[in-house]
């Protein structure tokens, strides 16, 4: 039986000792790349020096600052100096501010078809559109990774999405994503890759894969991934980088675990609707929708099509007078490109505020919109005050429909734009990257790295409790996300590299009074619905509440990244056998886990008990042995200084040889990835 593109590249990555395993059970493969980004860096790099590993172990590894752009106080100058110093001193490259979004630029400078990248970033998946297997991770899995550890996950069930036919003028890559969503929800991912096939690929360019792949996340899954066909050496070659290329296709006689099919010929432009990006319609049955704002950018639609389309609706006309229009550069390079080609002259004289290459926006940093207000975005998440307006309302949609909607001032279906003009890839990108991707240092030992008075040593905790007790904290519902746990914005992203100051946030849009109880009473137990977790993959959101003392959550189901989050700072992740005992726990409650160290060695079942009823709560830790040997040891970190794990070790590095080579060059005698293409 035929292999799929994951499977060829997952098996050439299994650690040492490993060997395939049904899905659901636990892998280690080896890593390639990582990436990181301001928000997640600086944390992610204290913890790479807490295990006294001198240089990255990676092939490459790229610190990005892309998130926290608003210096509106020195903390975030701060921490970029660090990140700076820090990737010098360390081996790592550093893409400057200005330079771009994290998952824009990798996609076009780092990308290699066949390896595995794992990055501190929900998205990361974006360079699947590359035909990488690209894991979003917290940023201690990212931490041991560039020391050399390999990564755990539970082995994916492969989908293979078929899409067939071709679509019609005006529908986009990002239907194509929504139309995902709308089938299956934020939860019909978990534990899956979504593997795209079939004729209607071949018509994607890149950054329109990476669309698809970047929004995957949203569906909860592993990751999503392309082949690597000419597309992909035809998009590499105007990166200057077609040496990096090599073909990578699913066998014809691949069997998928599950298959699902798009028939792009019937798709129509959709739009997902407040509070989340699975609540999918037509744009046709929305259409007349009044708009207080319009945003085109992020790291889901910041390419250059993207803005060309844009250009292309609004040359010679002016953007609504009822509204203010955004859009953001994906990169240096796109932002290059567009003013060198005059699509940024274009756009400036219809009216629309061009913003720098960065994430802006869609995190809360800037541009919130007005009180009440009906924002227009073509990003990748709509969560409910993630704009920075809590009664705001944000729809997702294509860039497509987003400049129609703004030129007529209400949400317009695309189709009404008139002649649609195939402005998807120019001939010749800017891959100028002097002085904006830094290059590790040659001599490390002279590099000091700059701490400003923001980043505070690491928080650790012991090892796992012989008894786990404590009261309810908080009882929340269903899809709770990271930004739910631990918001970010512009007040709160810049004390990311402060534990105690960050704290004092943690749930504070559910319920205000969180932090401080949390520390009256010395910790306790958080109980939450289905999906738990989901979103971004700030490992901050347990980070922070194991600082508060947070010792379980017990829930109806978690999302994949945060639940590594919580084994990973031993905060014991459990779910409800029974999911009506939910209902049956309320606020104060007070729970005892008795002998939870023998119970989780005896097998997955544990019992709660509420002492109040004496009742007992049956639940399920289902963890892999790497994971209860990390939560008895109270962490990753503790795990891995303790030299139980194998962050110590030298990486089998050449996994996937065969599949895909980086370039490497020698300097002092020291191995380093070498330049990016330019």
């Amino acid at each position: 039986m035929g292999q799929s593109v994951t499977m060829k590249i997952l098996n050439a990555h299994l650690a040492a000792g490993q060997r395939p395993v049904p899905a659901g059970e636990e892998i280690l493969v080896t890593v390639d790349q990582t990436l990181t980004q301001d928000a997640t860096g600086t944390m992610a790099y204290l913890q790479f020096e807490a295990m006294d590993v001198p240089q990255v172990r990676t092939k490459r590894s790229v610190s990005y600052v892309d998130h926290n752009m608003l210096q509106t106080g020195f903390e975030n100058a701060d921490d970029h100096a660090f990140l700076q110093s820090f990737a010098a001193k360390h081996g790592i490259y550093f893409s400057r501010p200005g330079n771009g979004i994290c998952h824009q630029v990798h996609l076009e400078r780092f990308s290699v078809p066949g390896q595995i990248l794992l990055g501190s970033d929900s998205h990361t998946p974006t360079s699947g559109g590359a035909g990488m297997i690209a894991i979003g991770a917290g940023g201690l899995d990212v931490a041991v990774a560039m020391a050399g550890g390999p990564f755990g996950l539970p082995m994916p069930k492969v989908v293979g999405v078929r899409l067939t036919g071709k679509r019609q003028p005006w529908v986009a890559a990002k239907d194509i994503i929504l139309e995902m969503l709308r089938r299956l929800t934020v939860k019909g991912g978990v534990g899956k890759v979504f593997e795209y096939h079939g004729e209607g690929v071949a018509d994607l360019t890149i950054p329109e894969r990476a669309t698809i792949c970047n929004m995957g996340a949203e569906l909860g899954a592993t990751t999503s991934i392309f082949p690597s066909d000419e597309r992909t050496r035809l998009f590499l070659r105007k990166q200057g980088r077609e040496s990096d290329w090599t073909a990578l296709e699913a066998d014809p006689d691949t069997s998928y675990d599950e298959v699902m099919e798009i028939d792009l010929t019937h798709l129509e432009p959709l739009i997902a609707q407040p509070h989340s990006p699975d609540n999918v319609t037509t744009v046709r049955e929305l259409a007349g929708l009044p708009l207080d704002q319009v945003c085109i950018g992020s790291c889901t639609n910041s390419s250059f099509h993207d803005l060309a389309i844009a250009a292309h609706v609004l040359r010679g006309k002016r953007v609504a007078e009822n509204l203010s229009m955004t859009l953001t550069p994906g990169s240096r390079q796109v932002f290059a490109t567009i003013a060198r080609d005059g699509i940024l002259a274009d756009l400036i004289a219809a009216g629309a505020r061009v913003l720098e290459a960065a994430c802006g926006p869609c995190i809360g940093m800037g541009q919130a919109p007005k009180s009440e207000g009906i924002s227009l975005r073509s990003f990748n998440r709509n969560f409910e005050g993630r704009s920075g307006t809590p009664n705001a309302k944000v729809y997702l949609c294509s860039p497509e429909t987003a400049a129609v909607s703004a030129l007529r001032g209400v949400l317009t279906d695309p189709r009404e734009g008139g002649a649609y003009v195939e402005t998807r890839e120019p001939d010749e990108y800017d891959t100028n990257d002097e002085g904006m991707v830094l290059q590790p240092s040659d001599d490390p030992t002279a590099v000091h790295v700059e701490r400003g008075p923001n980043i505070k040593p690491l928080p650790l905790r012991g090892p796992l409790e012989d008894t786990i007790e404590g009261a309810v904290l908080l009882k929340v519902g269903d899809n709770i996300t990271t930004d739910h746990i631990m918001p970010a914005g512009s007040k709160i992203l810049p004390l990311r590299s402060n534990i105690p100051a960050i704290s004092e946030f943690v749930f504070v849009r559910i319920d205000p009074t969180f932090p401080e109880r949390a520390k009256k009473a010395g910790g306790g137990i958080v109980i939450a619905g289905s999906n738990y977790g989901q979103g971004s993959s700030r490992e901050h959101a347990a980070l922070a509440p194991m600082y508060l003392g947070v010792k379980a959550v017990i829930a109806k189901s978690f999302a994949r990244i945060h639940r590594a989050n919580l084994i990973n700072f031993g905060i014991l992740p459990l779910t409800f056998e029974r999911e009506a005992d939910y209902d049956a726990l309320e606020r104060e409650d007070a729970l005892v886990i008795p002998d939870v160290r023998g119970q989780l060695k005896q097998g997955s079942l544990i019992e709660v008990l509420q002492t109040g009823s004496g009742r007992i709560i049956r639940c399920r830790s289902e963890l892999s042995e790497r994971q209860l040997e990390i939560l008895l040891s109270g962490g990753l970190l503790n795990h891995v200084r303790s030299g139980h794990a194998s962050g110590q070790s030298q990486p089998a590095v050449d996994a996937a040889s065969h599949l895909a080579t980086a370039t490497m060059v020698s300097t002092n005698g020291q191995s380093r990835p070498g330049r990016p293409a330019s």
